[in-house]
């Protein structure tokens, strides 16, 4: 056969078939040039910056990200979701640029001190110390899919863009009469009279009837229908289950131990109060009062005097003070005395010492059971995938739930229950895996329909990151059902008699609130009606005062006073009358008003950086690739 392929490939028919495919893949390649000449591959082209496609992917996952953890992880987004949020990254990053060319005409400039400063102060860099840390950054930058380069210009463009920006908000100002109607809004209170129809004071109704029973349980079937239940048969997959097949040696934790030791020590902490003094002298003769007995207040008052100054640090480390030599002698002196003064680069020091806290180092025995369940996670995560797949396979191949490898550390499902995960007794029903697995698991047998065949489903994370997997099948679906009147007469008649109490006070309640209407003060329309009439304690718009049902708030803040309403309460029904509006008054309350007007100003700022910056974007009047966006939502 190898012989005859050969010859055939000496023949001028084949020869003149290789080069006819030899010529189309050449048409191809250059109608690909040639479709685009004239572009340099840009995604967005905004003034003088241009936006490259990898860039705006590389901001689309990570805002998609947050939206997942937004909904949870149990939901996934919708391909609508995902366009909306690939917009929104691509108009981000183009305002970020017409931003950084409005920098660049105005002649603004980053230094890079600003930008090793900014980067220094961001609290996810700091290590145990407290200081910038170079393996926590990288480690942080590697978790966010950031090379440093990329992180640092997006340092500076933030920087820069605050140039601008906080400029625009500077000029944020208030004015008294906006400040004044909000704080009024805010802050005005209301107090009424009300008359409270619990439905414990009702008379209570003749005992119904059978016929009235029944009439009742016909129109209000839908009470005693029980929910839909599903029998299921589902295996789980999880760390959990393969607890058996995970073996945790003493020498695999002792490894662990000391490549972890750091985590398990808890350095020293100190507290301290010291004077920094010009010169050997002064710092000798504060060291002697202080040791004489004076107060730390007094030696302040002296050191003050004597050209000193004072400082408190609590709960430092070692290297966390100014100077090495400052941090030794904190860290030698005994507590509550004052030691000899010592000399660093800084001045003369003096110092007590007027707290301690010990460090804490966990020993290996203490941080086995810690260690043992890590190394097995550990050790079980990697387990997880190669038996995922092999069930994965096996049901592939038609294998049903119940013949499955008893091998592969599944742990097997059978029972009845409702969409809430609860039994038909009401108990919740007990299914193994991380607690992340349960809802996704129900929901996906609530989803499915009787005799689908069963496939491998991934879970959501747990929180400490473990994956689990679970596959589901239903047996039988048992459909909502009236229960039999029998089984329910209690409960019917339990309705039947809180019905009629609630139209009994129902009645009264509208009784009283026609003759208000009517003209008649409460007092007088309660007093007729045998009822008593009750202050309520004055509230606010946002809070109830204690005493005042929530449900009288947004009518009582609609009404005029001397005007009536009726809500309905969970225990009965009130009526009510506004009596006076209680307006705000900001002398009496400045730190209130202060911060109200704060709050408010911030809120202005940020609607004007919000239109300034909008206003250089369309300004910059960017053009956009819009297949290359379509594309980027396509591949996620």
């Amino acid at each position: 056969m190898l012989t005859l392929f050969r010859r055939f490939l000496d023949t001028w028919a084949a020869k003149l078939f290789f080069f006819v495919l030899v010529g189309a893949f050449g048409l191809w390649g250059v109608a690909d040039v040639v479709r685009n000449l004239g572009t340099d591959g840009a995604m967005v082209v905004v003034g003088s910056r241009k936006i490259q496609l990898d860039e705006v992917q590389d901001a689309y996952r990570r805002q998609l990200a947050q939206v997942a953890r937004m909904f949870g992880a149990d939901s996934q987004p919708t391909p609508d979701i995902k366009k909306a949020v690939a917009a929104q990254a691509l108009e981000r990053l183009i305002t970020t640029a017409a931003l950084q060319n409005k920098a660049a005409d105005m002649g603004l400039a980053v230094p890079d001190d600003a930008v090793r400063q900014a980067v220094f102060d961001i609290p996810a860099f700091k290590g145990p110390n407290g200081s910038f840390d170079r393996a926590t950054f990288e480690q942080v930058l590697r978790n966010n899919s950031l090379t440093e380069n990329r992180f640092l210009d997006m340092v500076r463009t933030d920087l820069g863009q605050k140039q601008i920006l906080e400029a625009i908000r500077a000029g944020v100002t208030v004015p008294d009469v906006l400040s004044d109607a909000v704080f009024d809004f805010q802050r005005e209170q209301r107090a009424a009279s009300a008359v409270d129809l619990p439905f414990t004071s009702a008379p209570q109704p003749a005992p119904p009837t059978d016929a009235q029973l029944q009439r009742y349980y016909e129109n209000n079937t839908d009470r005693y229908t029980t929910v839909e239940f599903r029998r299921i048969k589902a295996v789980v997959l999880a760390p959990e289950t393969l607890a058996s097949d995970v073996s945790i040696s003493d020498a695999d934790i002792a490894a662990a131990y000391e490549s972890r030791k750091a985590e398990f020590n808890t350095p020293e902490k100190r507290s301290v109060e010291v004077l920094l003094a010009p010169d050997q002298a002064t710092a000798q003769k504060l060291a002697d009062a202080w040791s004489d007995g004076a107060s730390w207040a007094a030696i302040q008052q002296q050191g003050t005097a004597a050209g000193a100054s004072a400082v408190e640090l609590n709960d430092a480390l070692q290297t966390e003070f100014p100077a090495p030599e400052l941090g030794a002698a904190v860290f030698a002196a005994s507590l509550n005395t004052v030691p000899a003064p010592v000399h660093s680069a800084l001045g003369w020091h003096v110092l007590k010492v007027t707290a301690i806290t010990p460090g804490i180092t966990k020993t290996l025995a203490e941080v086995t059971p810690e260690l043992r369940a890590k190394l097995a996670a550990d050790k079980a995560a990697d387990l997880i995938y190669a038996r995922a797949n092999k069930v994965e396979d096996a049901l592939a191949a038609g294998t049903t739930l119940d013949d499955l490898p008893g091998d592969l550390g599944l742990a097997a499902i059978t029972g009845t229950l409702d969409a809430n995960g609860n039994t038909t007794e009401g108990k919740p029903a007990p299914i193994p895996g991380p607690a992340s697995l349960r809802p996704a698991l129900i929901q996906a047998a609530f989803q499915a329909k009787k005799g689908d065949a069963p496939h491998l489903t991934q879970a959501p994370n747990a929180p400490d990151g473990s994956e689990s997997f679970y596959a589901v099948t239903v047996e039988d679906i048992i459909p909502p059902a009236p229960k039999p009147f029998e089984a329910v007469i209690d409960r019917v008649r339990a309705d039947w008699t809180h019905d009629a109490v609630r139209h009994t006070e129902e009645t009264v309640a509208a009784q009283l609130l026609a003759a208000v209407n009517g003209g008649k003060t409460l007092a007088d329309a309660a007093a007729a009606a045998g009822l008593r009439v009750q202050p309520l304690p004055p509230t606010g718009r946002d809070t109830a005062s204690l005493g005042m049902p929530t449900q009288l708030l947004t009518p009582l803040f609609g009404m005029k006073p001397g005007e009536a309403t009726m809500v309905e309460l969970p225990d009965g029904f009130m009526v009510a009358v506004l009596d006076r509006i209680i307006p705000a008054d900001p002398a009496s309350d400045p730190a209130g008003f202060a911060q109200m007007k704060e709050a408010l100003t911030r809120a202005i700022a940020d609607d004007t950086e919000q239109v300034y910056a909008s206003a250089v974007r369309n300004q910059a009047n960017p053009k956009v690739n819009r297949s290359q966006l379509d594309s980027i939502v396509q591949a996620e």
